[in-house]
């Protein structure tokens, strides 16, 4: 009875003082410039070029290559600078993992460079870490060693 008890209290103990699973959140950094260009041109914009005809986030291939589009900016200003902010639902985990992995690149096209005026690479600025994850693991493992020697000491 007595060990239905103890496993029963860590049981409860480890659920409550555990924090809900929550997003983490990303922050990328990307500087655009026609020198990033695949192949490299002389546009002296930076962040913002000519008038914008399309622009994207291409994915998963090194920096120095092109790659396919894979989430179009959707409602992308035609202007010849601005602020774009959009929150992209439906990408896939392909997609996610690429980015992560700084394979990914935003593409800003216009008339003068069609196949692309500026061009930056996508690459996180911090990782965000998880202290709950942490904190059960190490819950977790301090509660096995418990048990260990519990039985140890059994014997």
């Amino acid at each position: 009875m007595k060990r239905v008890f103890a496993i029963a209290a860590s049981s409860l103990a480890l659920l409550l003082g555990s924090a809900p699973a929550g997003a983490v959140i990303v922050t990328y950094n990307v500087s655009l410039s026609g020198l990033q260009s695949v192949p490299a041109n002389l546009s002296t914009a930076f962040g913002a070029g000519g008038v914008a005809t399309a622009a994207h986030i291409h994915c998963c291939v090194a920096t120095n290559a092109n790659g396919p589009v894979v989430i179009p900016f959707t409602g992308f200003p035609s202007l010849t600078s601005g602020t774009y902010i959009n929150t992209f639902a439906g990408v896939s985990a392909a997609t996610i993992t690429g980015i992560e992995a700084g394979l990914a690149y935003i593409n800003i096209h216009n008339a003068v460079f069609p196949a692309g005026e500026i061009r930056g690479d996508i690459l996180a600025v911090s990782p965000v870490p998880e202290p709950e994850s942490a904190a059960l693991m190490l819950a977790g493992l301090a509660l096995l060693g418990v048990c260990g020697r519990r039985r140890a000491r059994a014997r």
